[in-house]
């Protein structure tokens, strides 16, 4: 399978091309500029601008059958880039007919009642981003969706378990996340879902296939 990761030089995009590839994939790494360190034959360097129309973006999507979106501003353009990049790049997808596509989120950026408690108040304008461009995606396309919400992104090991359907946020090991990104492509039952996680004691293939 071709996919094509939005986002390929961030902090979890670059690992995310690194797992893909060594599960058999053949990755395009959609960024503004080739920063991305691998040298395998599966990896492609595509340059791709979230300010673009969807026409030019449908247009580096070649032959994908797969998108992950996991592109950010890191809050210095919340509007332009994490919420109308997204909704244009789903845009893109369906143009180009690319049915799935998985979107990672932030932990309840769809449950607005959260936001005013203490772990989320920081965040509330890039939730706001993340919340319309989640239901953009749920409400606005035909996209077979995966949305996929942790909570705070921490720099150590995985431990390979999550618990999901959370109430409470918890810290996120990036490799975790990546690696419940590439088994979200992996497992039917996560079609349709938004699913809220955090590190845990549920091994990740087991947490999603019983959804």
């Amino acid at each position: 399978m071709n996919v094509l990761v939005v986002g390929a030089n961030g902090r979890v995009g670059s690992f995310l091309v690194d797992k893909l590839v060594e599960n058999g994939y053949f990755v395009y790494a959609g960024a503004r500029k080739d920063n991305h360190s691998s040298s395998s034959s599966n990896v492609q360097f595509v340059p791709f601008d979230l300010l673009a129309s969807p026409k030019e973006m449908a247009e580096k999507m070649f032959d994908a059958d797969a998108i992950f979106f996991v592109a950010g501003s890191r809050g210095k353009d919340l509007l332009k880039i994490d919420l109308n990049g997204a909704v244009k790049v789903m845009k893109a997808a369906e143009n180009k007919k690319i049915k799935r596509f998985i979107m990672l989120s932030s932990v309840f950026s769809l449950n607005q009642d959260k936001w005013n408690e203490s772990f989320l108040k920081d965040l509330t304008d890039y939730n706001i981003a993340k919340h319309y461009a989640d239901q953009w995606l749920i409400n606005n396309t035909e996209l077979d969706y995966t949305i996929l919400q942790p909570g705070v992104l921490k720099e150590t090991p995985g431990s390979g378990k999550i618990n999901i359907n959370i109430d409470y946020p918890g810290e996120n090991s990036i490799e975790n996340v990546v690696d419940t990104l590439v088994q979200s492509l992996q497992v039917q039952a996560t079609i349709g879902k938004v699913i809220t996680m955090c590190d845990g004691k549920t091994p990740i293939a087991d947490a999603l296939n019983n959804l």
